[in-house]
């Protein structure tokens, strides 16, 4: 949502009830909102559609084909692609908010074999979690997401040492990925990096009014 992030204006929209709570453990009842959050986007001018919480990849089939824009909601939509940029002998990690509610069926792949080769962690039990599910929420800050988020990669690295990508699910924890590539020396994605894909692949109008939605 910083609008510094990316080369255009970030509109948004509120999905009704859709609270940290309710995203993450997977309420169907959340994909009417959703859709009707989309359109109002596409009718504002977007050309773009992401959203500010990785597990609502539950939606992303109902969703893009419900507008007429690239629909790009979780970073775990790169978890195909990325298990591709790695020999067979190594492994791709997902850190996400709760790995308790990343289930198989956010990751897009299928294969058994495939399948062993991501392992995933969370911060479940984390201060930054557990102000994001009161309402309204608090805000933690950037040191105390980082030391959760390298608590949960070191657990990880120690278990899985043939770990050779990271990818973040949550999208609070773009704020310390440029420190977490330095101090663990792995290549990290995010929603960012998703995000300016899509981007780039949109033209933009001499005039530079197209707008996208966060």
């Amino acid at each position: 949502m910083n609008p510094a992030t990316f080369d255009r204006e970030i509109i948004t929209e509120m999905v009704e009830g859709a609270f940290v709570d309710v995203i993450i453990q997977g309420d169907p009842s959340l994909e009417d909102a959703c859709l009707e959050a989309a359109r109002r986007l596409v009718d504002r001018g977007a050309d773009v559609i992401c959203a500010d919480c990785g597990f609502l990849i539950r939606h992303q089939a109902a969703v893009s084909a419900a507008v007429n824009v690239p629909v790009a909601l979780s970073s775990l939509l790169l978890v195909p692609t990325l298990l591709r940029q790695l020999p067979t002998a190594q492994k791709l990690a997902v850190i996400t908010a709760d790995s308790r509610h990343c289930t198989e069926d956010m990751l897009g792949i299928d294969k058994l074999d495939e399948r062993s080769r991501v392992v995933i962690g969370g911060i479940e039990n984390g201060e930054y979690v557990r102000n994001q599910l009161v309402r309204p929420s608090v805000r933690v800050s950037v040191d105390q997401i980082e030391r959760e988020v390298a608590s949960c990669v070191q657990q990880l690295r120690d278990k899985h040492p043939d770990i050779a990508i990271l990818l973040f699910e949550c999208t609070g924890f773009p704020v310390v990925a440029a420190a977490m590539r330095r101090t663990t020396g792995l290549p990290i994605y995010d929603v960012t990096d998703l995000c300016r894909m899509t981007l780039a692949s949109v033209t933009v109008p001499i005039r530079n009014e197209h707008r996208r939605g966060l």
